[in-house]
């Protein structure tokens, strides 16, 4: 039955009872019921325009399990449609051009209405990265970091971009209405301003100020949460993203699973899935996956972030005072910064990088991955690889996946939480060749090198290169063993068919597309099906990226197989079995000595420095059952006992495998 014959006109009995009821309209005959329409229902309520009015039979029970009646009282509607077990109470002036859909609720709100012709926030430009343009993305219901990140920063592909955009506005203007919605299951209570608003299935909304064009994708595995004293303005929320305790919001993408709260403040800004930010400020950030800030006199300013923690106080500059707030910075995944941080855009930071104290030099370290950048004397000293032995790199590693707030069963994001993957253990091929052409390069016995107004130590460059050995040794072998995982081979002929990889794509530059990685040239070449017309619409769009990280595994091989020919001086197709113990040979040993370098940073969080600050009022023994009631024992810590569960697993593959190449041998 198609929607116009749902509705029946109104009866004179009807109307009768409902004017009784302290109901007035200015035209009866523009008001159209539901067979089972209960005039009763509806008490002091002003119609006018085009109203559909649904049946109230259901109440709606609260979480305090109080009952209450389905119905209109005390209400303004102009050019509503109201479905069936609706709540509508105490609107203190109207509620205008909306189609509210069955059981929603919505109470002791102020104005919501629809004014114009409204994309409800689709299409809104943010200006990210760089304050005054250059990079702006326009954002629709379900932007994912990776369409985002092309947009702003694939300029140089003048086309594709331009194309995307275009579907971009296409999108939009078929989600362009006169008319706004208040999805099935939702509630609105206590809201003061709303002005063309799309509120997805389930959406809950409550003491906000202002809500004015945008959209709130709720959904009901995963609702979103709107809570007091939020002031919201050109904006896109998705499913399962809480934003309240008057947080302020102007043009941002809000981004699945997300949570801004505290007071926090973000204008010109995405946001991407599991990011949170409480109490601080963001302005024209790019935050991508897992970008946390949680502190006060926090902000994150024009950069590119992702993984990424925050600490208390920490600041980037984007303004030299010349040409204005046109500098930009970025930091790549898995960075952090400590207490009081700060850097001068522009800047690049590598992967997994911990920078500590204030560098007011511009500095890129890209191709040193893993590294601590410390203030020392008022010059940046780089430390290159040392996180790779942090036990804290380790915990983050397994706390992401954990930490995936998102239920909504289709993910806009595409997320690789690998620690290790092409894309950084090629930056640590480079690290490793940049840091011996350094050495290389300077009188023997130098103490200290200096790298893009960065200062490194002798024993740190060379410490360096052995952690960075030890990294690639370690994906390297990894790949290897997986490839040979469950094969039964009698001999190398097989092995080298099971070695042989199943395609040519994947070699060369792997880049990290914002949570995605993938190798260079298949984004080149998606870019180039966009530019040929071949991907036609933001959603085929969506679904190119979803291949791309379901690709991931099949491409790592045919990388891995590159490297490993380049690294042990073999093609993959020559290998025997001698060969293959020896490579597995060096990977247990990078894997156990990495380890245990793991497991002895893990034992400094128990040394009795540690314990200060425990045993309030006792002596050492006092301490010591204080800190172990508080913080366990050492060995029963998860972290650690996860790390001693891999070393016995690690043990126990490579020496089934070369238990298996034996029987070549």
């Amino acid at each position: 039955m198609s929607l116009k014959d749902d509705f029946r006109n109104i009866t004179p009995s009807e109307t009768s009872i409902l004017i009784t009821n302290g109901c007035s309209c200015d035209d009866w005959t523009r008001v159209k019921v539901k067979e089972g329409f209960d005039p009763a229902r509806c008490v002091n309520v002003i119609f006018s325009g085009d109203i559909r009015l649904g049946v109230f039979l259901e109440p709606f029970i609260d979480e305090s399990g109080i009952s209450i009646q389905s119905g209109i009282l005390n209400a303004r509607l102009h050019n509503c449609t109201i479905g069936s077990d609706v709540i509508i109470n105490n609107i203190g002036d109207y509620i205008a051009n909306y189609n509210i859909e069955d059981k929603v609720v919505i109470k002791n709100c102020g104005k919501i209405r629809t004014e114009g012709f409204s994309s409800f926030g689709n299409a809104t430009s943010v200006n990210v990265m760089n304050e005054t343009g250059g990079r702006a993305v326009k954002i629709w219901d379900r932007l994912s970091s990776h369409e985002a990140y092309i947009i702003a920063l694939y300029r140089h592909r003048k086309e594709a971009v331009r194309i995307i955009e275009k579907m971009v506005d296409d999108y939009s203007l078929a989600q362009s209405s006169i008319t706004g919605t208040i999805g099935h299951n939702s509630g609105i209570f206590n809201c003061s301003n709303i002005r063309n608003v799309k509120f997805g299935p389930f959406s809950h909304v409550e003491g906000a100020i202002t809500l004015n064009e945008g959209s709130i994708n709720s959904c009901e595995e995963d609702p979103v949460i709107i809570g007091p004293g939020v002031i919201m303005e050109h904006f896109i929320v998705c499913s399962g993203s809480k934003v309240t305790e008057s947080t302020l919001i102007d043009k941002c993408f809000i981004g699945q699973g997300c949570v801004l709260a505290k007071h926090y403040s973000a204008e010109n800004s995405l946001f991407f899935a599991n990011c949170g930010g409480y109490h601080g400020e963001a302005c024209s950030i790019f935050a991508g996956p897992y970008t946390v800030t949680h502190h006060k006199s926090t902000l994150l300013i024009a950069g590119i972030f992702s993984f990424m923690n925050a600490g208390s106080g920490s600041n980037q500059s984007n303004h030299m005072y010349k040409l204005g707030p046109i500098h930009q910075g970025i930091m790549e995944r898995g960075s952090k910064t400590t207490s009081d941080s700060y850097l001068l855009w522009p800047a690049r930071i590598g992967p997994y990088t911990l920078i500590m104290g204030r560098h007011y030099k511009n500095m890129d370290t890209s191709s040193l991955p893993f590294s601590y950048l410390i203030e020392s004397n008022d010059e940046s000293v780089l430390v290159p690889g040392i996180n790779l032995r942090s036990v804290g790199t380790i915990r983050d590693a397994q706390k992401w996946p954990l930490r995936d707030m998102r239920k909504d069963h289709f993910r806009i994001d595409q997320v690789n939480f690998n620690l290790l993957s092409p894309y950084t253990i090629l930056k640590m091929f480079e690290g490793r060749e940049l840091l011996k052409k350094l050495k290389s390069e300077s009188p023997p016995g130098t103490s200290a090198y200096y790298y893009d107004n960065m200062k490194i130590t002798g024993s740190s460059l060379d410490r360096g290169i052995g952690l960075y050995q030890t990294g690639i040794n370690k994906f390297l072998g990894n790949s290897l063993i997986k490839r040979l995982e469950g094969c039964e081979l009698k001999t190398n002929l097989e092995l080298q068919h099971r070695l042989a990889p199943d395609m040519s794509d994947g070699k060369g530059e792997w880049i990290d597309l914002a949570g995605l990685i993938a190798p260079e040239k298949e984004v080149s070449r998606l870019l180039d099906d966009v530019e040929a017309g071949m991907i036609a619409s933001v959603e085929e769009l969506a679904q190119s990226f979803v291949f791309l990280h379901n690709s991931y595994y099949k491409w790592e091989w045919t990388w891995a197989c590159q490297k490993i020919e380049e690294e042990y001086g073999i093609p993959v197709g020559n290998l025997t079995a001698g060969d293959v113990i020896g490579i597995v040979e060096k990977w247990e040993k990078s894997v156990i000595d990495l380890d245990n370098l793991l497991y002895e940073d893990a034992r400094k969080e128990f040394a009795l420095s540690s314990m200060t600050g425990f045993g309030i009022d006792g002596g050492a023994e006092v301490k010591k059952l204080d800190f172990d009631e508080v913080r366990g024992e050492f060995e029963s810590n998860s972290v650690v006992a996860a790390i001693k569960e891999h070393i016995k697993q690690k043990k126990a593959l490579g020496e089934e495998l070369i238990t298996r190449l034996k029987n070549i041998l």
